[in-house]
């Protein structure tokens, strides 16, 4: 019976590391479920990101729709001034195929905030 609640666990908990996720920029810093961080090389980074034009194009790690209203949104992000104030440091890419993790680490940040 345990390792059905590990896996069931698991598979509950994999969709919100792998997708992209529906972002809004929320005024304050309080409002943010993450603060963020534009870094000017892709070395510095935690996360690639590429804004996708539609949202089903979200379904990858660090593809990202934006919304228009809060309501829409599964992640709400703040940008911040200074790395030092940032849970995650992001790299914006050219290409789609270039997002993703760099320090996986930091993945269970946004695992509390799959795409729905």
């Amino acid at each position: 019976m345990r390792p059905m609640i590990s896996l069931l666990i698991l598979f509950l908990l994999i969709p919100a590391v792998l997708h992209g996720q529906k972002v809004f920029e929320v005024a304050y810093e309080s409002q943010a479920d993450v603060k963020v961080y534009v870094v000017p090389y892709e070395s510095q980074c935690d996360l690639k990101v590429f804004h996708v034009k539609y949202e089903s194009q979200a379904d990858e790690p660090g593809l990202w729709y934006h919304v228009k209203y809060e309501s829409q949104a599964n992640l709400k992000i703040f940008f911040v001034e200074y790395e030092s104030q940032a849970d995650l440091k992001i790299y914006f890419v050219q290409y789609e195929s270039q997002a993703g993790w760099e320090d996986e680490e930091k993945q269970n940040l946004l695992c509390g905030y799959p795409l729905e």
